[in-house]
């Protein structure tokens, strides 16, 4: 496999974890109301939005975890406090903290 390859298919699994896995969770853990707990899902996204206080924005080689704000092992924390809420927050939740795994197998499993 060369290089392009690998990152072609780094870039694959990871936004298959960000964008279609979540419909598996929601489906297993919010089956009454799935499409609602995976559109919150998504929303959860929205954490990535402490990536513009970095320079560069983007940067392939940084691992997220631990170096943006909402990314920080603070923030995780307070994502996993929040599992023990009833309704949208759990929702919220377990959103981050997939997101969180996701970005962190994205660096762990993937640097060369």
């Amino acid at each position: 496999m060369s290089i392009s390859d690998i990152a072609l298919l780094k870039s694959i699994i990871h936004y298959f974890l960000h964008l279609v896995f979540p419909v598996f969770i929601a489906l297993i853990f919010f089956r009454k109301n799935w499409k609602k707990a995976y559109l919150i899902m998504l929303g959860t996204m929205a954490v990535d939005l402490d990536h513009i206080f970095a320079n560069p924005v983007f940067d392939p080689s940084r691992n997220s975890i631990g170096f943006h704000i909402l990314h920080s092992y603070y923030a995780i924390a307070v994502y996993f406090l929040l599992l023990f809420f009833k309704g949208n927050i759990r929702i919220v939740a377990v959103g981050l903290l997939f997101h969180m795994l996701t970005d962190f197998q994205d660096f762990t499993f993937w640097s060369h």
